[in-house]
């Protein structure tokens, strides 16, 4: 009924020893994180009646569901987008576009070909949610109100991801769209909800229509008990029933759009037209020498260097510096000229968080290195992490994608042939994606610097700050670049690339939700996370060094979870000379646990000899 696209995938993925993986990976990791959740609490209390079960399970459950609402988004929206950028980098998409398939069967058909590995995943993880139900606390409809709510949330990401997949030409201004609009649905609405709290529209209490909108307030909602009725008698108080009804009418209109406009974009109205042909037999002296050698002096003057000469009013062509690659990510437009649309809704985006911290000074003095009662973050920095770890997201998808797309064009070949040094391919993309992205790095330091004039952030931890981030700015930097070069399919290099950024985070977040939620006793429960952090090493060793396998990187591999987790402890007990010590030693160490193999190996890693081996 979708179409031979879906009906393909369909087929084809049962055979993929991919899904079954994928599937049992994602089931026990929940399955893992439920023990652990156990075993912290029952190393730190003595007892435990019915009452503290009940309360652990609803507590448990309502930290899972979030996680895989935020796993559920970022895969849709990355697999979806990757998808079809994939077939227009192969140059496949064009042989699409050629057949019989309908605007309908070709749009509908990738996006349920891209969700049909995230619908698995979930329905693998339904029995492990269905766990909680023998701890107490949780009911059967709120399983059911969460899973309508994620399933629902992955259909409008994936939606998002085709839809700027099919529009935009360039790999990374699809990923970098797609993600800045995800974060501008979740941000907008925490700005509605916080600026017109206490307010009604309609009937409905603002923070009802905020949980109508927002994945995140709709899924919270949906993990109660009872689910809050915001609008007494109205048939729209309830925000899971509103919510659901949103993202149906968001995914009609944005399909319907990728419908109406996927020819229409496709192929790109870049491609340069060719004047047509002469004939010869109606224009024979067309075919003079003359006439030949003035068609060729026309075709000369509408070459590129020609139009450059003379829009300077000079007869010279640009010098290429002794870098070429760097030459061509700074000088040239590399990533397409509508990056500039990424760097305006970026500063949209820092404009908006900017004004969260201000708004966050002028009511509360507290310092931002004082830890609150009621948050992990204090209040004045939560406008500025997001911000923080979106900059990453974008400069990790910016270095994958320059690499993938010189391989998925055919250009990396020809580098390879030419006598471009290692350092001169690997610095030079390195160096050109810090250029580029220098502005997604500079807008969040700004706004660092003003937080420490107006008193949020001391000396010392403006240090710490500062170059903490850069650190963490080359590690995702050279994390892309990595990946670029160990994975010869650009899917899975930027799924790797993307997903490795995405699960150091989403750790992070959920160490801290489950060490606040159920102890306050942070420094004595290494062990009940052990398995936890193991599987976080096994999984960065199988991303990192699975295809390019060193010593160095395993050892990074190793490390890295333990020290992520002490410095998420030392965090919590304010001790952030320890955070800032672990954090440039441990990530910078794997930064050049990848830089100097890539350095050193490139050749074999690309399949290139050099003459001497020859």
């Amino acid at each position: 009924m979708i179409g031979p696209v879906f009906s393909r995938e369909l087929a084809v993925a049962p055979r993929r020893p991919r899904l079954y993986i994928t599937r049992a990976v994602y089931a026990a990791a929940f399955v893992v994180l439920m023990s652990t959740a156990w075993l912290v609490l029952w190393g730190t209390q003595v007892s435990l009646n019915v009452g503290d079960m009940a309360r652990f399970g609803g507590r448990l459950f309502r930290i899972i569901a979030p996680i895989q609402l935020a796993l559920v988004l970022f895969l849709s929206a990355t697999t979806a987008a990757s998808a079809v950028a994939q077939e227009k980098d192969r140059r496949t998409l064009l042989l699409l576009l050629m057949t019989q398939l309908s605007n309908i069967e070709l749009v509908l058909g990738k996006l349920c070909a891209s969700l049909l590995h995230v619908f698995a995943m979930v329905a693998a993880a339904l029995p492990v949610f269905a766990l909680t139900l023998t701890l107490g606390g949780v009911s059967w409809e709120q399983i059911g109100r969460v899973f309508a709510v994620t399933l629902s949330s992955a259909i409008v990401a994936g939606s998002i991801g085709v839809l700027y997949a099919f529009w935009r030409e360039k790999t990374f201004q699809t990923l970098a769209l797609t993600v800045l609009t995800i974060c501008f649905w979740l941000v907008v609405a925490e700005i509605l909800r916080a600026t017109l709290a206490g307010r009604a529209v309609g009937g409905i209490a603002i923070e009802g229509i905020v949980a109508g909108v927002s994945p995140i307030r709709a899924i919270l909602d949906a993990a109660q008990p009872i689910v809050p009725n915001y609008a007494s008698g109205h048939p729209w108080g309830n925000p899971v029933w509103l919510y659901l009804a949103v993202t149906v009418g968001i995914s009609f209109l944005l399909n319907l759009v990728s419908i109406m406009g996927v020819r229409r974009w496709n192929p790109s109205r870049e491609v340069r037209q060719v004047p047509p042909a002469v004939d010869d037999r109606l224009a024979p002296a067309a075919n003079t020498d003359e006439a030949r050698e003035r068609r060729f002096e026309e075709a000369r003057g509408g070459h590129v260097d020609s139009r450059l000469r003379a829009s300077s009013g000079t007869g010279q062509t640009r010098q290429v510096w002794d870098n070429p690659i760097l030459w061509r990510e700074i000088c040239t437009w590399a990533y397409g000229r509508k990056v500039l649309a990424i760097r305006i809704a970026y500063i949209v985006l820092a404009a908006m968080a900017l004004l969260a911290v201000h708004d966050s000074v002028q009511h509360s003095r507290t310092a931002i290195g004082r830890m609150q009662e009621d948050s992990i973050i204090p209040s004045t920095a939560k406008p500025l992490v997001p911000l923080l770890v979106i900059s990453l997201v974008v400069i990790n998808a910016l270095s994958v994608t320059s690499v993938t797309t010189e391989r998925d064009g055919q250009a990396l070949d020809l580098l390879l042939a030419t006598d471009l040094t290692p350092s001169e391919f690997v610095l030079g993309k390195l160096y050109g994606v810090l250029a580029v992205a220098g502005l997604m790095v500079a807008l969040p330091m700004g706004i660092c610097i003003y937080l420490w004039a107006r008193g949020g952030l001391s000396h010392e931890n403006m240090l710490f700050l500062f170059v903490g981030y850069l650190v963490m700015v080359v590690f995702s930097t050279t994390l892309g670049i990595h990946c670029g070069m160990a994975y010869s399919s650009s899917r899975s290099a930027i799924g790797v690339s993307l997903g490795t950024i995405f699960f150091v985070f989403l750790g992070v977040v959920t160490c801290m939700l489950m060490i606040i939620s159920f102890s306050g006793s942070f420094q004595v429960q290494l062990w009940p996370f052990v398995v936890f952090i193991l599987g976080g090493g096994i999984g960065l060793f199988y991303a990192l060094g699975k295809r390019n396998p060193s010593k160095a990187i395993y050892s990074a591999c190793l490390i890295l979870p333990f020290a992520t987790f002490y410095a998420i402890t030392s965090f919590l007990t304010e001790h952030f000379l320890a955070v800032f010590l672990m954090v440039v030693g441990t990530y910078g160490y794997a930064t050049a646990a990848m830089l100097i193999p890539a350095l050193h190996e490139f050749d074999f890693a690309m399949g290139r000899t050099t003459t001497a081996d020859e």
